[in-house]
Parts: structure tokens; C-alpha cells; sequence
């Protein structure tokens, strides 16, 4: 599965549907500006005789395929966090939510295994991990050992 290409199609296709001008244009062959006719031309699955059906099909299969468990196997690990709070804490909580799906939220984790399985998700762990424990989604143990979700969450913002 291409994911990039797979997703590439899905926001064109968005595009074409929420575009009055570019759903004329490929649904009803109306005259075109330069911009649109340029647009138009990057729709690989749009060929001189309309939508190319199969590609669209092995599209929505990809598609469907992002949605289940086993798609986080088909991206890379997040290389670098983004800077500013406000996008980077709902990464991090979504990170820790999926960490802690796995591994169960009723029991606390051993720090050296929470960060091998937030490592799985994004290489800055302790931006992550900190993250989660500043937005009160992530609590330390008394002894300092382990983490555990909060038992009152406070805001995420996500």
C-alpha cells in the first residue's frame, strides 16, 4: 500500500466534492481557468475519458486499511515534535492513549517499558512523556518507578 498516494487521492477527491468549480469541471466537463486546468492535471486517476474506477477502488481499500489497528505499521516513527504546544499536545496525548490501549491502563508501567513503547511512536520520548504528565493524563507512582493514567484527568485539549 502507497499511503502518501492513497491519501493524496482521498484529499483530491475531498477537493473535487467540496470545490463547486472543480466537481463542474470533472463531473461536468465545464470550461476551465488556468488554475483549475492545472489543478486538474496533478488527478492522477482522472484520465481523458473520466475516473480511472479501479484506481479509486484500490484507493478506498487503501483507505480502509488506515483505519484498522495495523495501519500505525505503515508510518515512520515522528522525528522531530512539533514546537508549538498547542499541535504538539494532542500528539503526545494521542501517543500516550495508543501506548496505554496496548498495555492496559490498569496497571502501572515500569519507566523504562513506557519508553520503549512510546520510542514505537515518536523518537523525542521525554517530550512525550512530559507532555502526558503536564496536561495531567500521566501520573508517577510514589516511588518515582512507573507511570500510570491519572485517575481525575485533567484538560487534554485534544
Amino acid at each position: 500500500m502507497d499511503v502518501r498516494a492513497a491519501l493524496g487521492r482521498a484529499r483530491q477527491a475531498v477537493a473535487v466534492l467540496a470545490s463547486p468549480t472543480l466537481r463542474a469541471a470533472v463531473v461536468g466537463g465545464a470550461d476551465l481557468d488556468d488554475r483549475t486546468r492545472s489543478a486538474i492535471a496533478a488527478f492522477d486517476w482522472l484520465g481523458d475519458d473520466g475516473p480511472d474506477t479501479p484506481l479509486l477502488g484500490r484507493t478506498v481499500q487503501d483507505l480502509q486499511r488506515l483505519q484498522a489497528p495495523s495501519a500505525l505499521l505503515e508510518f515512520d516513527r515522528i522525528a522531530r515534535m512539533p514546537v508549538s504546544d498547542d499541535q504538539r499536545h494532542p500528539v503526545s496525548v494521542r501517543i500516550v492513549t495508543l501506548v496505554f490501549e496496548r498495555l492496559g491502563g490498569a496497571r502501572p508501567v515500569p519507566e523504562p517499558v513506557l519508553n520503549a513503547a512510546i520510542a514505537m511512536f515518536a523518537e523525542d520520548v521525554a517530550v512525550v512523556r512530559r507532555d502526558a504528565v503536564d496536561l495531567g493524563l500521566l501520573e508517577r507512582t510514589d516511588d518515582g518507578a512507573a507511570y500510570r493514567l491519572a485517575r481525575t484527568r485533567g484538560s487534554t485539549n485534544a
